[in-house]
């Protein structure tokens, strides 16, 4: 697996039980998963020699980042060395113009959206949209094509004058409307080599100043038709680009009934870790099955409900503390933390909650989450 981080970390505990000998291409030793990992590489994921040493001897190259060079995994398929997610279908997650040109093609409902130049273009993008929340068509969304993450590298417009931040880092920017919707919506499939595909239950994604921090599975009260279609539109957008291992679709469900694709994520995500605990197949172990062709697993939740509250850092280091009063309280709670250095706002860990009353999880969970970064303390 390429990348060190959370995703790794998770991944390769999902691995263990099924014997599989887990290599990793970390960046520091310091790095999530190269703190548990036995087989470490620590390198430049952007330098080709260092992939290709790496590769040598894999019988399969995974990742837990989008940001390998296209052009690099092109490199490794031609030394004969398995990727998955291949580069002919990571692209469409590398970069928002080349997703956005496809989900067109296929005929995948999207936001409307155009590659823009300069702030005016912007203002001409704007008016091209009218009839929006203002008569000339701001605000609009601006993000540029690669690099962009929780809520970095977005940014929300009201005029032109506000649309020269984009564009300082020189590289190619998507305008897209801003779209009137109720909530965020995630449908998490797996995909493996030969066609064979899980689909979860689709849930909602509660975001924070563009982080995610709280998903509820199954969405509530999401209707059961508007679900169905957001499984097969997953479904089908795996098979139309070609996706090997875990897809997220991350979607917004609008005022008036509809899904439209926000964003597409290769790998296993913030929004499938309530599998953990609470399905009976873990988004991570449906991975590594499918990049290893193996059957994958039943994807169905273990409770009616299930709640993930990401812990974010607080303004004091030592989480480990609260963990008696944590566990005490809740003895079902399951807290996942990933060996980071606690700064405010970074994602240091998970909890998951389950259960049969939705307010009871809910409440737990972010309860938990809360005593274990410091804004609760009873």
């Amino acid at each position: 697996m390429v990348g060190g981080g959370q995703l790794a970390r998770m991944t390769h505990e999902a691995g263990i039980p099924l014997g599989i000998r887990f290599k990793l291409l970390s960046d520091t030793p310091q790095d999530s998963a190269a703190q548990v990992v036995g087989d470490v590489v620590i390198g430049d994921y952007r330098d080709l020699d260092t992939l290709r040493e790496f590769a040598r001897g894999c019988d399969v190259i995974t990742f837990d980042h989008e940001h390998v060079p296209t052009e690099h995994l092109r490199a490794l398929e031609a030394d004969g060395i398995p990727v998955r997610p291949g580069p002919d279908a990571l692209v469409h997650a590398q970069d928002k113009g080349v997703m956005r040109e496809k989900l067109q093609a296929i005929g995948a409902p999207c936001p409307r959206h155009r590659l823009v130049s300069d702030p005016e273009d912007v203002e001409r993008f704007a008016a091209e949209l009218g009839g929006g929340q203002a008569p000339d068509g701001f605000p609009v969304v601006l993000k540029t094509v690669r690099g962009g993450y929780d809520g970095k590298g977005v940014w929300v417009v009201r005029s032109s004058k506000e649309a020269a931040e984009p564009f300082r880092a020189g590289v190619p920017v998507l305008a897209e409307e801003k779209v009137d919707f109720v909530r965020e919506l995630a449908a998490n499939i797996v995909r493996s080599p030969h066609g064979q595909a899980v689909a979860y239950p689709v849930v909602e994604s509660v975001q924070v100043d563009g982080v995610c921090d709280t998903v509820i599975a199954p969405a509530p009260g999401l209707d059961e038709e508007l679900a169905g279609q957001a499984q097969q539109l997953a479904l089908r957008i795996a098979r139309e680009l070609g996706v090997v291992g875990h897809l997220a679709v991350e979607l917004f469900e609008t005022a008036d009934g509809r899904i439209l694709v926000n964003e597409l994520a290769m790998r296993p995500h913030n929004s499938g870790h309530w599998t953990q605990d609470g399905a009976i197949t873990s988004q991570f172990a449906n991975h590594v099955r499918a990049v290893l062709d193996l059957p994958l697993g039943d994807p169905r939740p273990r409770a009616p409900w299930t709640v993930m509250a990401n812990v974010l850092g607080g303004d004091y280091p030592d989480m480990y503390h609260a963990y008696l009063h944590c566990m005490a309280r809740d003895p079902q709670l399951k807290i996942h933390m990933y060996g980071k250095d606690v700064k405010p706002g970074r994602k240091v860990g998970h909890v998951n909650t389950y259960g049969d009353d939705l307010a009871d999880v809910r409440e737990r969970a972010a309860h938990a989450a809360g005593y274990l970064r410091g804004t609760i303390t009873e």
